[in-house]
Order: structure tokens, then sequence, then C-alpha cells
């Protein structure tokens, strides 16, 4: 049996003002071929999933706090025990709007890396209206340091 126990994965922490600790895929013990699921805390007051958009379909389900979802041309804020699906393909970012830290978890499928991780560590996340759609009026800056 292989067990993956927040307290023992470190995650790692990323320019958006988040810390991303993999539960099953990436660095985590346990490795899946059709999904990967990690838990993310993000830092209160713009804390951050930038504007990006990847292959692989995906599900957010936010524990606490309230943060503004962002997929396609919409926006809404999504609160504490709500889940939001993101079609293949399509641009969306989270955003912690609150005072506290946020935490969700999320899960995509088929497994594996996704690009933005690469892009924001290395910094060449696409910019929002400029080489990626525009975020929907409205929405939080896209935090692309």
């Amino acid at each position: 049996m292989i067990i993956a126990d927040l307290k023992e994965i470190a995650g790692r922490t990323y320019p958006a003002r988040r810390r991303t600790q993999n539960l099953v895929g990436g660095a985590s013990p346990i490795q899946a071929t059709n999904f990967a699921i990690g838990y993310v805390t993000l830092e209160p007051k713009g804390g951050q999933v930038p504007w990006h958009n990847q292959e692989q379909e995906e599900v957010y389900f936010l524990l606490d706090g309230k943060a503004e979802i962002c997929l396609g041309e919409e926006r809404r804020v999504l609160e504490a025990g709500q889940a939001v699906y993101i079609p293949s393909g399509v641009f969306h970012q989270l955003t912690n709007i609150g005072d506290e830290p946020a935490h969700m978890m999320y899960c995509y499928g088929p497994a594996g890396d996704v690009a933005h991780w690469r892009q924001e560590l290395d910094g060449t996340l696409p910019k929002a209206g400029v080489d990626a759609p525009p975020l929907p009026e409205g929405a939080q800056p896209q935090c692309t340091d």
C-alpha cells in the first residue's frame, strides 16, 4: 500500500504566491496513469493559479476561503465547498480574494505535468490579452512575475 501524506510532502512554492503539493502524480509516492491530484494553498489577497490552459480536463474544488474563478470568458466567485469543471484547452485562473489563505484541490486527467508550472517558474507564462485570450472583464490581474 502506498500512502501520500501532506505532512510529508514539501511541495513547491510558485511566484504567483501559492504552494502546490502533489498527492497523485508529480513528486508524490502515488503515481497514476489516468489522473493527477494536488492540494494547493493560495496566499491571502491575490495568491493565484495564473491564467493558463492545458490539454487535460480538470476540476478545482475549493476547500475553504473565497476565490475568483475565471474560465474562458466567464468570471465568478467560488466559495468553500464548490467545485468547477475546466474543459480541455480552456484558459482559466483562480485567485484568492480573501484575507486568509485559501485551500483547494485539483484533479486532472490524464496524468502528467502541465506546462504552466514550468512556464511560471521560467517567467514565460503567456500574457492575458497578448499571447493568450484576455481575462474576463473585471478579473483580478494575471500574476506573470
